[in-house]
């Protein structure tokens, strides 16, 4: 298998990328959000149930059920003030997620533009094996932070590395203690100054600062009891809704209830898909591109040689989210 079809298959989960001034084009993309797809099968659930309720209101007149419409304005008041604070709280680990990983980009290639500075041209072996350890660091993390790391897509550094390395029970953590035997090696061989090491242990120092970070969000969910408060709260609403405007709407009661369960639900749902930005989900952070481009970053500074098609995973059309 080439290191291209270990790194992207045909089955690859892609983010969605649009244009944010095209609304057309938005509009296109409907089809490709899963969560999409899933908040409109709900809506057409509600629009059944608001058919039943119609219907048989309208038809029939057996129900004798009223609902005050101050009160019931002031709990969808209410409830828009929770829906926000849950979409601006799932949006700010969303946030954190991004700039952690903005973190970690900007560190490998400070630490690669270092010691390509103070590593001999002509060194060629030690500036594969940084190239490759710090490469190996954001991919590995990339699957710590998913369903677990995917070892076909590390580089093999050196004899039995891979071997060695799956015995780890912190990848990350493993490479991180690597790179540190390398920066102390140097030192030991003239390569580096302590005055060299110094500035390098800031950036080493924030490759597991960001690896914490990310760990935190990914283990550390929104409370249940809080999430299904909010479920209970709309699920509840969205029944009452009909009983609520079927004196004024009719059989308007129908698209009228369907579209504010798809306001209400859609926003919730948002919020539970990207309150975990390491996920799979068409909408997560695409930490599969970002690592590659930290991979092909390090490896034009420190001048080591990256095949086309694998440096090209770095700026692929879509954004690989797998």
């Amino acid at each position: 298998m080439t290191e291209k079809a270990a790194n992207c298959t045909p089955h690859d989960n892609r983010m969605i990328v649009y244009k944010s001034t095209d609304w057309w084009e938005a509009l296109r993309h409907l089809r490709s959000s899963h969560i999409i797809r899933l908040l409109l099968r709900r809506v057409l659930f509600v629009g059944l149930y608001a058919t039943a309720i119609t219907v048989v209101e309208v038809q029939f007149r057996p129900l004798n059920i009223t609902v005050d419409k101050e009160f019931f304005s002031f709990m969808g008041i209410m409830l828009s003030l929770l829906l926000a604070f849950r979409t601006n709280t799932a949006y700010d680990r969303f946030y954190e997620g991004r700039r952690l990983w903005g973190q970690l980009v900007n560190n490998c290639r400070n630490l690669a533009v270092l010691l390509h500075a103070r590593l001999p041209a002509a060194d060629a072996a030690n500036r594969a094996y940084l190239a490759g350890l710090l490469s190996n660091f954001s991919i590995a993390l990339d699957g710590h932070l998913r369903k677990g790391v995917k070892f076909d897509k590390l580089t093999e550094v050196e004899q039995g590395f891979l071997a060695e390395l799956r015995l780890a029970d912190h990848v990350p953590l493993r490479l991180a203690a690597l790179l540190q035997q390398c920066y102390e090696r140097l030192l030991s061989q003239g390569l580096l100054l302590p005055t060299h090491l110094i500035t390098l242990q800031r950036h080493h120092e924030a490759l597991l600062d960001v690896a914490g970070g990310c760990e935190r969000i990914k283990n550390t969910p929104i409370p249940f009891s809080y999430s299904y408060f909010i479920k209970g709260f709309i699920t509840v609403f969205v029944l009452v809704l009909p009983f609520n405007l079927l004196d004024t709407y009719q059989y308007l009661t129908i698209p009228v209830t369907m579209f504010g369960a798809y306001a209400l639900l859609g926003v919730e749902m948002i919020g539970d898909e990207i309150e975990d930005p390491f996920g799979k989900d068409s909408n997560d952070l695409p930490l599969t591109q970002l690592a590659n481009r930290i991979r092909a970053n390090v490896h034009e500074v420190l001048g080591v040689d990256l095949h086309e098609d694998v440096k090209g995973l770095a700026d692929v059309p879509y954004s690989v989210v797998f």
